[in-house]
């Protein structure tokens, strides 16, 4: 079984105590500062456009514009985890469930009574 490479882990629970230091004022960072003062809905909206944008990207072709707004999204995504209260070694230990059950850290299969589309839902 191979493992994410080093760091990669470490990289987001970084970003994960630099948004909670922002959010009780031991850090500054007028962005986050003001992302944290919109809410939850204003995260998840931020967090759509972003994925929408890596999507963008992708279909372009454009391998650098994709990694940036990977970046951005997965900013986006830590600062709403850090709003509803998720901290990244939950999203790692689910992983790591999925992982063990299925080889891998792929989508669950659907669980109300409908067989699950190969690789579309």
């Amino acid at each position: 079984m191979r493992s994410a490479p080093a760091g990669v882990d470490d990289r987001l629970a970084r970003l994960a105590v630099a948004i909670a230091e922002v959010r009780v004022g031991q850090r500054s960072s007028p962005r986050t500062t003001k992302l944290l003062a919109a809410g939850a809905p204003k995260m998840a909206q931020k967090l759509i456009e972003e994925a929408a944008e890596a999507g963008i990207e992708a279909v372009r072709g454009d391998p650098e514009a994709v990694v940036k707004e990977s970046v951005d999204l997965l900013y986006n995504l830590v600062i709403l985890w850090s709003e509803i209260g998720v901290d990244p070694g939950m999203v790692w230990a689910e992983m790591d469930r999925r992982e063990a059950a299925l080889g891998m850290a792929e989508k669950l299969p659907k669980t109300h009574g409908m067989p699950s589309p190969d690789l579309d839902g």
